[in-house]
């Protein structure tokens, strides 16, 4: 019985696409990696637009910031007028109305009892 199967080795090549533009990859000194770093620590710096300013990808900045802040080589600053998180709670919207001779009187959920009569006295008064 004959094997039919066969191997065959194949050789790969790695190579760009010809689509991509060749760039040589960028070096940076240790002093231009901390001056930037240190620019994205004051309070309201925009890393992204401070990346795009220096010609790299704004990721590559956030990694080199991240990773000087886990290693405790820099603290970031706390900016004083920054909001924090605020808890937003819907407010109470039940409405009454209420028509007296006429007059409708509207009241809202956060009148309370004797508002709402002196109100009811007055309407029915006058």
């Amino acid at each position: 019985m004959p094997d039919d199967r066969s191997f065959h080795v194949l050789e790969a090549v790695p190579n760009r696409l010809e689509a991509s533009p060749q760039r040589p990859r960028r070096r940076w000194s240790a002093e231009a990696m901390s001056r930037l770093i240190e620019a994205t620590l004051k309070p309201g710096a925009n890393v992204s637009a401070i990346a795009r300013q220096a010609g790299m990808a704004p990721a590559q900045l956030f990694g080199w910031r991240s990773k000087a802040i886990k290693s405790g080589a820099v603290t970031p600053q706390r900016d004083a007028d920054r909001l924090g998180f605020v808890e937003v709670t819907q407010a109470a919207s039940a409405s009454v109305e209420i028509e007296l001779g006429g007059v409708v009187i509207r009241a809202g959920a956060d009148i309370n009892e004797e508002q709402l009569v002196r109100i009811i006295r007055a309407v029915r008064q006058a």
